[in-house]
């Protein structure tokens, strides 16, 4: 499997505060992009796989509203996550 929990705790521990930061905002956009690009390039393959284009656009949406929300509360954060993770608004 593409996302097996060692990849999740690698993940948690480079954009959270420690590797069992599940809940932070950071994180969890960071999950949510490595999710995105895995499902971008599935899809390049079987572009008429229409349940995960969908499944795709859901957590597209997610993660764009999870980055409003740090946007609106700490503008730094916000920066500095968009920055690693190379997202363009």
């Amino acid at each position: 499997m593409y996302l097996d929990s060692e990849k999740k705790q690698e993940i948690f521990a480079k954009y959270g505060k420690s590797n069992t930061d599940t809940g932070s905002a950071e994180s969890q956009i960071a999950l949510f992009s490595y999710r995105i690009s895995h499902l971008t390039e599935h899809l390049k393959s079987n572009h008429k796989d229409y349940s995960t284009a969908r499944s795709l656009r859901m957590m597209v949406g997610r993660r764009r509203r999870l980055l409003d929300y740090l946007k609106s509360k700490d503008i730094e954060r916000y920066r500095n996550i968009i920055k690693e993770l190379g997202l363009r608004k």
